[in-house]
């Protein structure tokens, strides 16, 4: 359900597509070529989302911010089933694990990764291109091979056709 919530109205970017169970309203801005799945609730009732373009928000993700501030996810990031995204920035590239959280004033570096059910704090950085796990996240590796990028880069894209393919093949 796409909803305006006291006068902000989201702004959805061409080809993207949000399941009619998952829940975007208020100061919302999704790029272009998004999937937002089943479930998924993006809420700019008293804070902004920005989500950049060609990026997946897997079914029962949630996507908040603190009031008059904003989370920020950027181009090409794909956020697993879910997930909690928390008043937070995510650049470019990033992959958040399923049922990952990612509190309050956090950093996520662009191609970085936040793996399955990891915990990052508040006000921690994760830096570009490291992956960390664990509760509380813990970084592992502090370089992510260009094999993991090509690969991750064909998985994101599949969420981009899906964007494309939703319309036609629920009706």
């Amino acid at each position: 359900m796409i909803n305006a919530f006291e006068g902000k109205v989201p702004d959805i970017g061409d080809g993207t597509y949000i399941h009619p169970s998952a829940d975007v309203f208020g100061d919302v801005k999704l790029g272009s070529h998004c999937w937002v799945g089943p479930g998924a609730r993006i809420r700019g009732d008293y804070g902004r989302i920005r989500i950049g373009d060609n990026t997946a928000v897997e079914e029962n993700v949630v996507i908040h911010a603190r009031p008059d501030e904003q989370t920020t996810i950027g181009a090409w990031v794909t956020l697993g089933h879910g997930c909690i995204v928390h008043n937070a920035t995510i650049h470019d590239w990033a992959v958040i694990g399923m049922g990952a959280i990612v509190s309050d004033w956090s950093d996520i570096g662009e191609w970085a990764v936040v793996g399955e059910g990891t915990v990052v704090r508040q006000r921690q950085e994760i830096p570009a291109s490291h992956i960390a796990v664990g509760v509380p996240a813990k970084t592992i590796r502090k370089t992510v091979t260009e094999e993991y990028k090509a690969e991750w880069k064909r998985w994101k894209e599949v969420y981009v056709d899906l964007a494309r393919r939703y319309p036609k093949g629920l009706a």
